[in-house]
């Protein structure tokens, strides 16, 4: 890491924090996004490129700070707060989720409008915002070489959303796992899979021996995504449950781990997959 000795650079710098050799991350203000950073001998891969064309600028600023080698980017999944950002980095390969770039291309002009009707104040940042899907798409997993450095993207599963990825660092035993983890909060539910994430996540722990960078919040280690995949297990567990003794969403949300307001989505979903609709 070169910080150059500049006041810009020092700020820059002082903002990340190295969790393994090489392997940054940073909390942005900005929705209490988690960015990440891979360096490799050759190339830095980019976690996440934040929500808007400006903050993906800033990110890619600071980043140049950091390390001058080729980057490349990758989208956890296709929410704003992660991939509206992708822009900044062009013409950079762009990782994501075969269905990370579907969905942001059906969905993020609708999403452009929701953000600039809350935050009138900076509508025209949001609007004005080019929406870049991944260019570099899989399936199931893909390996990249950053030079003397491997990185796994992995898709293990339906959770969060239908497209998270999870970035594995294996020679240093980190994770950086999207909004399949949160921290600081409950998971968000809006997009999710309820029926499906205790599965994914338990997939995740399989290779978790380090630690694990969530999409918000702090580091956490294997012992809180135990926990949160516990909570998880018994909302899915729930969910069939009551349905199956011919209960509704409603009647199971007081016996939900999560908060009243965020139960009532994440139990609405997991009914909608059960009856198929999902």
């Amino acid at each position: 890491m070169s910080p150059y000795g500049s006041p810009g650079a020092a700020r820059a710098t002082r903002m990340w924090r190295e969790i393994a050799d090489q392997v940054f991350m940073r909390r942005y203000a900005d929705f209490n996004v988690n960015v990440g950073l891979v360096v490799g001998d050759e190339a830095a891969l980019v976690v996440d490129t934040r929500g808007s064309d400006r903050q993906g600028r800033e990110l890619w600023a600071e980043i140049r700070w950091l390390t001058q080698v080729r980057l490349v980017a990758a989208n956890t999944h296709h929410h704003y707060d992660h991939a509206f950002g992708n822009s900044a980095f062009l013409p950079a390969e762009i990782w994501g989720h075969e269905q990370c770039a579907a969905r942001l291309r059906a969905d993020s002009r609708t999403t452009q409008y929701a953000l600039a009707a809350a935050m009138p104040e900076v509508a025209q940042e949001y609007t004005d915002t080019r929406i870049t899907p991944p260019s570099k798409t899989f399936r199931d997993s893909v390996s990249i070489d950053l030079g003397g450095r491997r990185v796994d993207l992995t898709h293990f599963g339906r959770g969060h959303t239908d497209n998270d990825l999870v970035v594995i660092v294996p020679d240093v035993h980190v994770i950086l796992a999207g909004d399949l983890i949160e921290q600081g909060g409950p998971p968000s539910f809006e997009d999710s899979y309820p029926m499906d994430w205790p599965g994914t996540l338990g997939r995740m722990l399989d290779v978790a021996d380090g630690p694990v960078v969530p999409g918000h919040g702090e580091v956490v280690t294997r012992s809180f995504v135990e926990g949160q995949l516990a909570d998880l297990s018994a909302l899915a567990q729930l969910a069939r449950r009551v349905r199956f003794d011919g209960g509704s969403a409603n009647d199971a949300l007081p016996l939900s781990p999560f908060p009243a307001a965020v139960a009532r989505i994440a139990l609405q979903r997991a009914f909608a997959q059960l009856a198929g609709e999902l």
